[in-house]
């Protein structure tokens, strides 16, 4: 059972928490000729793909080593520096490294911000009144939960495919939210939550649904 990982949306759309819990690393890679056939996006802080794709790698994928050596920022562990490397017609063929980038905050911020629209919509389309809106969307590799509160607090979790029970986990989430964040005389509401109890409380939860199952939560 794995758990990518939980959102928490705020009444008024904003990302207020987010936990990365388990998101696979998905990498390719490939031996190259000269010359590179994908085009390079020398960026201070990565090497990206910015035009072409190959064997998986696509634009927006990260170069995270070349020839086992691990590429940080734009240079090599080994002091190289990753452009004059790639230049080089002498250090063909050459094995590169590419990962899917990790999500940064302001992705997820905005991701967030979409959801809550999409949230109304499917409650504005419903036939019947008082829709809940979205509470599962499926998709051939994740699946979403959701569930709002009746102060319109939204609780997601990102999971794999055919797990049953999330809704059972999603308000045990929602306990914790209200036990150590709700009680937290330094929070206030609609602000991102920032306490480190909720975090190893939530931290603990979702390690033992992965290790032991949805069913066994109270227990």
């Amino acid at each position: 059972m794995i758990i990518y990982g939980v959102y928490i949306v705020s009444k008024s759309g904003g990302l207020i928490f987010n936990l990365d819990n388990n998101v696979p690393r998905i990498e390719h890679e490939k031996t190259f000729t000269y010359p590179l056939d994908l085009v390079l996006d020398y960026d201070s802080k990565k090497v990206s793909v910015s035009f072409n794709r190959k064997d998986g790698i696509n634009v927006g994928h990260v170069l995270v080593a070349v020839n086992g050596i691990a590429v940080t920022g734009i240079t090599l562990d080994d002091g190289r520096d990753v452009r004059t490397t790639l230049e080089a017609p002498e250090n063909y063929p050459i094995n590169l490294k590419f990962s899917r980038p990790k999500m940064t905050t302001n992705e997820k911020i905005f991701l967030a911000s979409m959801f809550y629209p999409l949230f109304a919509i499917a409650s504005q389309l419903s036939p019947e009144p008082k829709s809940s809106g979205i509470e599962l969307l499926e998709a051939d590799t994740f699946t979403l939960h959701c569930f709002q509160t009746l102060t319109g607090i939204k609780f997601i979790v990102i999971s794999e495919t055919g797990l049953n029970g999330i809704d059972l986990l999603l308000r045990k989430v929602y306990e914790l939210y209200s036990d150590y964040v709700l009680k937290n005389p330094f929070y206030s509401l609609e602000m991102p939550i920032r306490c480190e109890l909720f975090d190893n409380k939530l931290q603990e939860l979702l390690a033992q649904v992965e290790k032991t199952g949805i069913s066994n939560i109270d227990k």
